[in-house]
């Protein structure tokens, strides 16, 4: 099985760029813009990975970010994490992006985007791996905020396939976002929103995701699995759950295999990703190791799940289609 999951074709569809920074590149970035840091070591660093919920774990990943200035870091951020990715046979990614963690730290937002784009191309040239942009919003901000980000992102509307919604989910709900998300929509975006597992009010967080905000997908999504009714809708509207079994984890002291159990046998397309790899210290890989091995799930599960990374992306469907292809001649061969 782990020879299996080690070379089968992948895609990701849950992972935040800010989330891949290696302790290593922070280290690299930081010299290079005179940055000091509260560490002195990369094992020091990552030894305060000490995250016990998602409050602890956004104080630490926030602070990461400030090495981050100017074009040629987001360009490194973003080139690293598509080569180990393509290390691990993924084959395409959707890329989550925070701008307003970035201009409100003085960063403008061409730079951020510019580098970011800059090597997705490069990446997808010299290493064989598309990928595609979300910009996220930070949630814990205004939704004028939001707005005003999306009005930044305009002159950029090629190089963006969706918006997503992140970050601190208590007293934060969708609807915040209604008109956001609206304008977002009609600028042709394809919509995503985070329902992390476990947060207050989450079933309504849920409800309002699909029904209000009328999202193409759902990022988590794992407590669904409490409401018959919500479930019954997300088959119905065929979205796409993106779930993290590393990070979930940290939160719920389990990888929720027996919730992706629940969810392939209720025909829903759960799919699975890394979420923030760097602090979580896993890959897309790792994340299906550790989850096979916690559920034991066996070589068609597996390849169900990563079947329906292809199914649920934001791609058109001959593009789809041989991407399953080549998940298919894999198990084939295999």
């Amino acid at each position: 099985m782990h020879t299996f999951i080690e070379n089968i074709p992948k895609a990701e569809l849950h992972v935040h760029l800010e989330g891949t920074l290696e302790p290593e590149l922070s280290f690299v970035l930081a010299k290079k813009n005179d940055v000091a840091l509260e560490y002195d070591s990369t094992e020091a660093l990552v030894a305060a990975y000490d995250f016990h919920d998602l409050p602890s774990f956004l104080k630490i990943y926030y602070a990461g970010m400030n090495v981050l200035r100017d074009e040629y870091d987001f360009y490194q951020l973003t080139y690293a994490y598509l080569s180990k990715a393509r290390s691990q046979q993924v084959l395409y990614a959707e890329l989550f992006f925070d701008p307003q963690a970035h201009t409100s730290r003085g960063v403008s937002f061409e730079t951020v985007i510019t580098g970011i784009h800059k090597a997705q191309l490069d990446a997808e040239e010299s290493l064989g791996i598309k990928s595609q942009l979300i910009l996220c919003f930070l949630r814990d901000m205004s939704a004028e905020s939001a707005m005003q980000h999306l009005d930044m992102a305009e002159p950029y509307l090629g190089w963006l396939v969706g918006v997503g919604l992140d970050s601190d989910e208590r007293n934060n709900p969708p609807v915040k976002f209604a008109d956001v998300f609206a304008k977002a929509k009609k600028m042709g975006l394809k919509l995503t929103m985070h329902c992390d597992v476990n947060q207050q009010n989450t079933l309504t967080h849920i409800e309002q995701c699909i029904r209000t905000i009328e999202v193409d997908r759902i990022d988590h999504g794992i407590n669904s699995l409490e409401s018959d009714k919500l479930c019954e809708l997300i088959k119905d509207k065929k979205l796409g759950l993106t779930v993290c079994p590393v990070s979930n984890r940290f939160v719920v002291q389990s990888l929720t295999s027996n919730e992706i159990h629940s969810m392939l046998e209720k025909d829903m397309l759960v799919t699975i990703n890394s979420d923030d790899p760097a602090y979580f210290r896993a890959y897309l890989n790792e994340n299906l190791f550790e989850l096979q091995k916690e559920g034991e799930f066996d070589q068609a599960q597996m390849t169900t799940l990563v079947s329906n990374a292809f199914k649920v992306a934001w791609l058109d469907e001959k593009t789809k289609a041989d991407y399953l292809l080549q998940v298919d001649n894999y198990v084939s061969q295999y």
